[in-house]
């Protein structure tokens, strides 16, 4: 493999792994409510997070077109500093 290439798969790795735990944090929004399905998780996300921003976005996007979440969409905000927190998770009954 091509170091770049194997840069780039670690830094997606990475993205990847934070994005499956927001995800986790977004169906426990909707616990055992049934038939709720999440239509929008917004994150905050900083600066100085160590995070490739459009990484995670296309990580998010793509796992929030599965189940329960059926093409939520992701807002990811960036901010000053560190942050990296799940502000909101819209939920519809």
């Amino acid at each position: 493999m091509h170091a770049g290439n194997a840069l780039f798969a670690e830094v997606c790795m990475h993205e990847m792994s934070v994005a499956m735990e927001i995800c986790e944090i977004a169906a426990r929004a909707i616990g055992p409510r049934s038939p709720a399905t999440v239509t929008e998780v917004i994150v905050d996300v900083g600066d100085d997070s160590g995070l490739e921003i459009r990484s995670l976005e296309f990580c998010l996007e793509a796992l929030l077109h599965s189940l329960p979440f059926s093409a939520a969409r992701a807002v990811v905000r960036r901010e000053r500093g560190d942050a990296l927190r799940v502000a909101s998770v819209e939920v519809e009954e």
